[in-house]
């Protein structure tokens, strides 16, 4: 079993967190530093915000960066309520890039993709040690260059990660353990919720989490529906980074963390009993079980969004959060 299953799950979740850690930070140094300037420009409306910070998470490939953010700009007194509702929205949609690209399952490019990448990275290191003295423009394009083929590289390595999980596939069907949790996933797919939940708050990401159940549903082992369950699930798992950031600071910070919790869990429990309408509308999109799971969470995020917007144009959301209470050290005005 060890030698099978857990040796093989551990050295995939080890590759693909060390490809996701990779292409987020590389993404992170391209576009990070001006993504605060972006975000307050560009969310003077809740349903910019939604646009915006989907696109922001599709291109940094991190939710919780937007998110962490948003409360640091809400800390700050930067936007109003409404706004971070938006933003919170649309960091829920920009997710669902990865899982699309996963559900592709294109694992087998995997290796060339990363040998290419690693190249052109080394080719834009050289060029930019020996254009030291070029305009700041060019500097800024190989740097950038380089950037991307990390990112490039991370994705590679994120595609790895899961081709040594999927290996697990078939000793892991014949497993007595696992059929007893599709035995009780098959009563109650409330089970498959928690267990998304669960793994997704434990591990501190739902991209690894939808990444299995893809690899899982691909390979047989997991019916789709259960799949879907831990994907919702997981949606609501993720909340835990939004609660860890805002913990300790301003009630401003406390309200985005709380935010996305309510609106998360909002979504899970409207869509949990139309599970059955989602499987429907992904294998109508798409007859590869995988690609069905990466279809239903994009479907269900982007509803869940679109439902949850108006809520953001409510009259009791059109103020800045409160100024902080000054401390008991602060000398009196």
């Amino acid at each position: 079993m060890f030698r099978d299953i857990v040796l093989p799950l551990i050295y995939g979740l080890i590759i693909f967190f060390g490809g996701m850690k990779l292409m987020e930070t590389a993404l992170q140094r391209m576009a990070g530093p001006m993504l605060a300037g972006w975000l307050n420009r560009a969310t003077s409306a809740p349903w910019k915000g939604m646009a915006f910070s989907a696109g922001a998470t599709a291109i940094l490939q991190s939710s919780t960066a937007v998110t962490v953010l948003t409360i640091g700009l809400a800390n700050a007194r930067l936007i109003t309520y409404g706004r971070t509702l938006g933003i919170i929205l649309g960091t829920n949609i920009g997710t669902c890039l990865t899982t699309e690209l996963i559900g592709l399952q294109i694992g087998r490019a995997a290796l060339p993709l990363l040998v290419i990448s690693l190249t052109g990275w080394a080719v834009f290191v050289v060029l930019s040690e020996r254009n030291q003295a070029a305009p700041e423009h060019t500097r800024r394009f190989l740097i950038n260059s380089q950037y991307s083929f990390l990112a490039a590289a991370g994705f590679a390595l994120v595609m790895t990660g899961i081709q040594v999980m999927q290996s697990i596939a078939v000793p892991l069907r014949s497993m007595g353990v696992f059929q007893w949790f599709l035995d009780r996933s098959a009563d109650s797919l409330w089970w498959g919720f928690l267990a998304g939940a669960c793994l997704t708050a434990l591990i501190h990401s739902s991209a690894a989490v939808i990444s299995m159940a893809i690899t899982l549903a691909a390979t047989g082992v997991l019916p789709v529906e259960i799949g879907i369950a831990i994907v919702i699930g997981s949606n609501v798992g993720t909340c835990i980074t939004a609660v860890i950031a805002a913990a300790g600071g301003a009630s401003a910070g406390k309200f985005v963390a709380a935010s996305h919790v309510v609106l998360n869990i909002a979504g899970a429990l409207l869509f949990m009993p139309l599970i059955g309408l989602l499987h429907a509308a992904s294998a109508w999109l798409s007859a590869d079980y995988g690609a069905q799971i990466a279809h239903a969470q994009t479907l269900f995020n982007i509803i869940s969004s679109l439902l949850a917007l108006p809520l953001c144009y409510l009259p009791i959301w059109h103020k800045k959060p409160p100024a902080s209470a000054p401390s008991a050290k602060s000398p009196a005005a």
